[in-house]
């Protein structure tokens, strides 16, 4: 693409367009743009628009944004379809974006910052080694003129730049980036933040315009955090008295200027003071020794600053990274600074108890925003909350002074349990204080949903505390305390008796009806929860019998639930759905009644599928209740096959993607249910999916392998008919040439060994031979050539040795033996699992003992080391024999139910083992051996004491101890 008044012309219209309220001519431009953008050089041309003065700003802002995805996209690209940039215009672009940056208004600045970060991302330093030194020469210049406004674009690029030392494990390439970063802007760094600190001094009661400039040291903050945050640069110590001194200041310092101005000077004065909060928390965790000097300081500006905060949302971003520090302090060696007399009821009553006590802005998320409230309170994304974050400075600190802090906190939890008591309206927040306190300082057992707790006894506190709310008979009276109490029931699930915890599920059912989402979610995960309780043993300590007398009640209101407003894909309540199905006892009559009101659910979020994981459980809850209902009554699978086949239709009809995998993992449980012959109907689905645009999405192969499996187990006569079995191995064969799919391929190619008949297959091996053996050229991964053993074990157990032998040897002459001695022997130890190991186990050993190729006395060396393998595979642990996969896969970005396949937990294929009369593979391995050198006394211990690796032959002996056996 030139540059000329015709380009400038057609950039500026199609811009222009872009930003049109009418959708016609919006997207026509979009359209114009996406083809211009495979021109060369177009880049370069939006760039040169945007620097064009006589050009409305807003078109300029549109075409900075369309700069700045264009690099994203153009750059480096990842994706093959689209056209990198070329190094040509690649220089050009970078010899202009800084000074360009610089000059432009503000919002055009923060687009091209943006991009030029996109840029370093790839190429900074080693393929843009100017940028810095051009960004250090110009930061010079404009703080000459104090130019705040190009000071902090210069420092906002810096800061994106930069981040990249946070985020990035640490490597030699990536400390050699940051020391050069640091050689040459750690004391630029520094110069410009005592310069402002300077003019901060001078200005601060002046009345001066004081924003740009704390807005600087912001960004000089983040920037000290990102180039200290993998080791103490050199510089940053020697400097660190000046640094810290500044640091000290603003935590200390009033600005009333700012201060006074309204909510937003607050916030300008609290973003620096956050900033500090989280530098010298960097340093308490990592840089301590170095610290400790300046921590008795800090430590009192950051107690004495808490006590000034305010219960304001718009000052939690402070009052959190300030807590975190003291937090820091009272887990590492310094934690006396807590030991002092009064010091921890002072951190217990100001600032613990008035940081977790609810505020409005609480109460307004749980009634407006109840999906964020939950997320925040009680699925432990709630660390970065004031409540959250008070509470692990209790625990903090606890660790040294768990006495104190215990004797303090019980004693708080009684006075605000006494002040509950003497009002219970107006006090009802002093007893969520104390349900939360209890909740949030409880400790859980590793590796357990078992929580314990030394503040309250729990059988007593659920008796006088917890037990009062959920009897309440108004279920939308005080809705924040009911859903206090149900996470306090939660919690300590495991800890209350069976016995008192079934009088109240009665009560639980009841909530499931309350007005607030809250109140009827935390319900439902409390009953979902309780499900789930084991006792010693494993044993579920709920039964079916516990909630049959409340079944219809429970499935009634959950089902309620869902029709509740905000609730029509409340993902809480549909995971609770599919609990009690795993439980209850499914009557023929539920099962009718389930499956309609599962299957209405469906038909409604086929319309627009939201929330993926309200879908997930939906799905969950049908395969369950299919499993389930059939394994009482098979005469069931008619009425889920007219309750769920429309709806299943309307999904592939409509090409709702999202839902396709789950689609076909549900038609796989029906398919496996039905007894041959199956319904016509199916055989229509079979036709679907031999057709090749089924198995062009990838996230669709794993469940549509799943469904073919199925197929050929329940109608191996039907694949057999016409070209439908040479279709489903060309599936194998497109499945196996790629990586992502070859274990997929696998799958369905073993299926076709284990369930159709030699003589139908056989016109097809040489072809299955060629195929697996080009694959084998191109691509020997860990995981192919395992998939590889595996189908030949099989194929050998279900059809014989020779067949397997000669086969192979009639696609390329003696291919058998170089396989055998390439691939089989070397890795059969690496094969895993139970099912697996016993099958190429007992193959391995029909082959040494059977096979006329392996029994000639010229193969006694392949012989021998075949014994060694399978001694190895079943006399050693897994750990020991099978190294960590180098197969290490491939990290995609697009994570999402719309890119990816979920599995069905409850549709979920039973695993077959083929060799059901054969129990021990050791006991076959050694009593097979035993049996084939009794007809040739002498021979075979000789092969051994050659052959095999002098470990293996001890653990052979003990193997023949162990089942009285003798090699002869």
């Amino acid at each position: 693409m030139e540059w000329n008044p015709q380009t400038l012309q057609f950039l500026s219209e199609t811009f222009l367009h872009t930003l049109s309220p009418a959708p016609e001519p919006r997207r026509r431009a979009e359209s114009a743009l996406a083809d211009a953008a495979d021109r060369s050089n177009f880049a370069l041309a939006v760039l040169r628009l945007i620097a064009e003065p006589s050009i409305d700003e807003q078109i300029r802002q549109a075409a900075a944004v369309n700069f700045k995805n264009h690099l994203r996209h153009r750059w480096s690209p990842s994706d093959d379809n689209a056209a990198s940039i070329i190094d040509s215009e690649k220089g050009q672009i970078k010899s202009l974006i800084v000074p360009l940056m610089l000059s432009a208004s503000p919002k055009i600045q923060s687009q091209l910052s943006e991009a030029l970060a996109l840029i370093s991302n790839h190429d900074f330093p080693k393929s843009w080694p100017d940028l810095l030194p051009e960004l250090v020469a110009n930061l010079q210049k404009v703080s000459q003129a104090s130019d705040y406004a190009s000071i902090n674009g210069i420092l906002g690029t810096a800061n994106s730049i930069f981040k990249k030392f946070r985020y990035q494990y640490k490597t030699n390439d990536l400390l050699l980036d940051l020391k050069y970063c640091l050689d040459n802007f750690a004391a630029p760094l520094l110069e410009i933040f005592l310069k402002t600190a300077s003019l901060i001094d001078s200005a601060a009661n002046s009345g001066a315009n004081l924003r740009p400039l704390f807005e600087s040291q912001r960004l000089c903050c983040r920037i000290f955090y990102s180039l200290n945050f993998q080791e103490l640069p050199e510089f940053f110590e020697d400097h660190m008295n000046q640094w810290m001194t500044e640091f000290r200041k603003y935590l200390t310092t009033g600005y009333p200027a700012l201060e006074g101005s309204g909510p937003d000077g607050v916030a300008v004065v609290d973003e620096l003071r956050a900033a500090v909060c989280e530098n010298i928390n960097l340093y308490m965790e990592k840089n301590e020794e170095e610290f400790q000097g300046y921590l008795n300081d800090f430590a009192l500006a950051v107690w004495t600053l808490l006590g000034n905060v305010s219960q304001l949302s718009s000052r939690d971003r402070l009052a959190i990274t300030a807590i975190k520090f003291l937090t820091t302090i009272s887990t590492s060696v310094h934690h006396a600074l807590f030991a002092g007399e009064g010091v921890i009821p002072q951190i217990c009553q100001g600032i613990v108890i008035p940081n977790v006590r609810l505020r409005d802005d609480d109460e307004e998320l749980f009634d407006m925003n109840y999906i964020e409230f939950i997320r925040r309170d009680m699925e432990g994304s709630d660390i970065d909350t004031r409540r959250r974050i008070a509470c692990e400075l209790l625990k903090g600190i606890a660790m040294h002074y768990g006495d104190a802090v215990r004797s303090i906190v019980s004693a708080q939890i009684q006075i605000l349990l006494s002040s509950f008591a003497a009002n219970p309206a107006e006090n009802w927040k002093d007893k969520d204080c104390a349900i939360y306190l209890v909740v949030s300082l409880a400790t859980k057992k590793a590796g357990s949903s078992y929580v314990s707790t030394e503040l309250v006894d729990v059988q007593s506190f659920f008796e006088s505390v917890i037990v009062p709310e959920l009897q309440g008979p108004d279920v939308n009276g005080y809705p924040m305390l009911k859903a206090g109490a149900f996470k306090f029931f939660t919690m300590f699930r495991a800890q209350i008796s069976k016995h008192v915890a079934l009088r109240f599920f009665q009560d639980l059912v009841r909530f499931l009806a309350a007005e607030s989402n809250v109140v009827h979610s935390y319900a439902a995960s409390c009953i979902e929860k309780l499900l789930l309780v084991k006792d010693d043993g494993g044993k579920a300590r709920y039964t079916s019998a516990d909630i049959n007398p409340i079944f219809p009640m429970l499935m009634n209101n959950l089902f309620n639930a869902l029709k509740l407003p905000e609730s029509e894909e409340n993902q809480y309540v549909m995971k609770c759905i599919m609990r009690v199905l795993g439980v209850a006892d499914i009557s023929v009559d539920v099962a009718r009644v389930c499956i309609e009101g599962l299957a209405s659910l469906l038909g409604e979020v086929c319309k627009n599928p939201k929330n993926p994981v309200f879908n997930h459980y939906i799905f969950e809850s049908v395969a369950i209740l299919v499993k389930r209902a059939c394994e009482r009554d098979l005469s069931l699978i008619s009425v889920f096959e007219a309750s769920l086949f429309p709806r299943l239709e309307i999904i592939l009809a409509n090409g709702v993607t999202e839902f396709f995998p789950y689609t076909f993992q549900l038609l796989a449980q029906l398919v496996e249910l039905n007894r041959p012959p199956i319904p016509p109907i199916y055989m229509q689905i079979f036709e679907i999916l031999l057709s090749p645009e089924s198995w062009e999405r990838g996230a669709n192969v794993p469940a549509l392998v799943r469904l073919l499996q199925a197929f050929l187990q329940k109608a191996p006569n039907e694949i057999s008919q016409g070209d439908r079995l040479t279709k489903v191995l060309g599936i194998f064969d497109k499945l196996i040439k790629s990586k992502s799919t070859s274990e997929q391929g696998f799958y369905v190619l073993n299926t076709v060994i284990e369930n159709l008949q030699y003589d139908v297959i056989s016109p097809y091996i040489s072809h299955i031979w060629a195929a697996l053996f080009s694959v084998l050229q191109q691509n020997r991964t860990v995981k192919l050539i395992k998939s590889l053993l595996i189908f030949m074990s099989l194929f050998l157990i279900k059809h014989g040795s020779s067949n397997v032998v000669d086969t192979m040897n009639s696609v390329q002459p003696g291919i058998f033996i170089v396989i055998l001695n390439q691939f089989w022997i070397p890795n059969l130890k690496l094969i895993t699992g139970s099912i697996e190991l016993k099958l190429t186990a007992v193959a391995s050993t029909k082959l040494i003992c059977e096979s006329p190729v392996l029994l000639d006395p010229a193969a006694s060396e392949s012989w021998g080391k075949m014994v060694d393998s399978i001694t190895t595979l079943l006399s050693r642990p897994e750990q020991d024999r099978v190294e960590e996969d180098p197969d290490m896969p491939d990290i995609t970005e697009n994570v999402g139910y719309t890119a990816t396949f979920v599995r069905l937990h409850n549709a979920g294929k039973k695993e077959e083992d083929p060799l059901k009369d054969i129990r021990d593979p050791r006991e076959f391995f050694v009593s097979s051996l035993a049996h084939l050198s009794a007809l040739s006394p002498g021979r075979y211990p000789k092969v051994i004491s050659e052959k095999v690796d002098p470990a293996n032959q001890t653990a052979l002996l003990q193997l023949c101890n162990t089942y009285n056996l003798k090699i002869v």
